[in-house]
């Protein structure tokens, strides 16, 4: 959090590989911990070692894909002075073992988690941020956002989506005093990204990715990639002729 001001915190994939070390990172006295999950188990566990760290803590057990259940929630957020809110969550999909392609089912339920309960939860915080005139918002994309890779291109799409709806918000809100920050991460150590078919280069652990997240949003950085090699190596991709990109890509194996 970029100011000792800062005392709520939302964050959402609370028991994923990244929610988890975030949620060490940030708690601390002084500091309200909201944290949404599915796994009631795993969310319980991580209360108690937030609150022997001297946070407080509220549980958030909610699938975000349930309509009702989000609708419930995001008008709990609309009364809420959040701080500082952290969109951890999001899951993928891929073309399967036989490259037989994705389920459309399955692409369905990952836009709707990805990105409009991303862009839902962020509607339910911002009048009261506006109002405030502070706030902090940070959305996780990924290095898929910058070109989409064949072997996951409803996720590429997700995070690219998010990439630009976090770039948009930043330019508007800016000038009313709220943050708005796109995380761009690597490969992460996490069964989603074990998961992912093709190689896995400048593996992070999840606790490296939480202290740099942390760091760069308490700087108000508004675009956090890692780690720089692959950042660099995504970025070229969508810079360069595509015909390029795709026989690069190729080579590497995400061919699908």
């Amino acid at each position: 959090m970029t100011s000792n001001a800062q005392t709520s915190l939302v964050l959402t994939g609370a028991t994923g590989a990244i929610g988890q070390a975030l949620v060490r990172q940030y708690a601390k006295p002084g500091v309200h911990l909201y944290l949404q999950g599915r796994n009631q188990p795993l969310l319980a566990k991580l209360q108690l070692e937030a609150e022997q760290a001297g946070a407080s803590v509220t549980l958030v057990v909610l699938d975000l894909t349930d309509q009702s259940a989000l609708a419930m929630w995001l008008a709990q957020l609309q009364g809420l002075p959040v701080d500082l809110l952290i969109l951890n969550h999001g899951i993928n999909i891929n073309h399967g073992s036989d490259n037989q392609g994705e389920s459309w089912v399955e692409a369905e339920q990952l836009l709707q988690l990805n990105v409009m309960a991303s862009m839902a939860i962020v509607h339910a915080v911002l009048p009261q941020m506006r109002q405030r005139r502070r706030g902090q918002i940070a959305l996780m994309s990924s290095l898929a956002a910058w070109y989409g890779l064949p072997v996951t291109p409803t996720y590429s799409a997700s995070k690219a989506a998010l990439k630009a709806y976090g770039e948009g918000l930043r330019g508007w809100l800016a000038p009313e005093g709220v943050q708005v920050n796109v995380v761009l991460p690597g490969y992460v150590d996490s069964p989603m990204s074990r998961a992912m078919p093709g190689p896995k280069p400048f593996l992070w652990t999840p606790e490296r990715a939480a202290a740099h997240i942390q760091k760069r949003l308490a700087a108000n950085q508004g675009r956090i990639s890692f780690p720089f090699p692959l950042n660099l190596g995504c970025w070229l991709l969508a810079v360069i002729h595509p015909a390029i990109s795709q026989r690069i890509l190729s080579w590497l194996n995400y061919h699908g």
